[in-house]
């Protein structure tokens, strides 16, 4: 049974173009309307039939939509809630795909006073964006963490698991705080140091950025694929995550303060310790289906 029959999607880029791909895929039978404020993202959508049809305007996408989905940077949330508030059904269902919650919460709550709102994150991505990089199995064995407000009703709620759970996605509930500390962990802080590790390389004047291209080693290369993620929708995540992302940040600072005087002062048994506890972090994350546990990566050498 199909959870709705007519969907929107708001931001046709990565994870909105998934989703599409996705309901193509696994219902068939549902109404895709697709919208994006760049022209050229528009036209693309158009030229591969992404959708069942693209609408000019935000407002003109969700005229006779049951569900919305917001596919935008979090940081642009309320903006374009506040463009469909006029044009939005009342019993349509409105959610998002962002990796922060709270702030995109109060906001949605803010332009759509009376809406029906579910935030949602499904917890996949790759480091590609625009409307020709999505796939429609993006989403199988991730998770979708909701987070509804207490109030949310909870036939709102099964419906938008509903919704995720055909596209082959695990649903978990949680509180929205809850949440963005465990993204911090998780997700966010290790795109940071992504970023600093690949723009303190750039940055050494006594190695050429040839030599870095050049000589990049298997952690480094892994480290210049998550830098290179979308700037816009990393730009506002740290900064609507701050307060989770800086005490993340100020735990793993200490921590690397510790690694450091391990070193300098010759803590063999330390070090041993430290990197023989993150193998069985590794080892979990695989058992639990969240990676593959093919050598390197699953890349090919042929």
């Amino acid at each position: 049974m199909l959870p709705f029959s007519r969907i929107t999607i708001i931001g046709l880029g990565l994870i909105g173009s998934s989703i599409a791909r996705a309901v193509r895929a696994h219902m068939p039978a549902a109404r895709l309307t697709g919208y994006d404020a760049d022209p050229e993202v528009r036209a693309t959508a158009t030229r591969i039939r992404l959708v069942d049809d693209v609408a000019d305007s935000a407002g003109a996408s969700v005229v006779d939509a049951d569900f919305v989905i917001l596919c935008v940077p979090v940081g642009a949330m309320g903006a374009v809630a506040a463009e469909i508030a006029a044009d939005l059904p009342s019993d349509a269902i409105v959610s998002d795909v962002g990796s922060c919650k709270e702030s995109v919460a109060t906001a949605l709550a803010a332009a759509l006073p009376g809406a029906t709102i579910v935030p949602a994150h499904p917890v996949a991505g790759t480091e590609q964006s625009g409307p020709e990089a999505g796939f429609a199995t993006l989403f199988h064995g991730r998770w979708c963490i909701l987070t509804p407000a207490p109030q949310t009703s909870a036939s709102a709620v099964e419906r938008v698991a509903e919704f995720w759970l055909q596209l082959g996605a695990d649903v978990e509930t949680m509180p929205a705080d809850h949440h963005d500390r465990v993204l911090a962990v998780t997700s966010h802080l290790p795109h940071l140091i992504a970023y600093t590790i690949v723009g303190t390389a750039s940055d050494l004047e006594e190695v050429t950025q040839s030599e870095v291209i050049k000589y990049s080693a298997g952690g480094f290369r892994d480290f210049t694929r998550i830098a290179a993620s979308d700037p816009t929708m990393w730009r506002d995540v740290f900064l609507t995550n701050r307060e989770a992302v800086l005490e993340m940040l100020q735990r793993f600072s200490e921590d690397l303060t510790a690694l450091q005087r391990a070193i300098r002062w010759g803590k063999g048994d330390e070090l041993f310790d430290l990197f023989t506890r993150t193998r069985a972090i590794r080892r979990g994350i695989v058992e639990q289906g969240q990676d593959d546990a093919a050598p390197d990566f699953g890349r090919a050498h042929e």
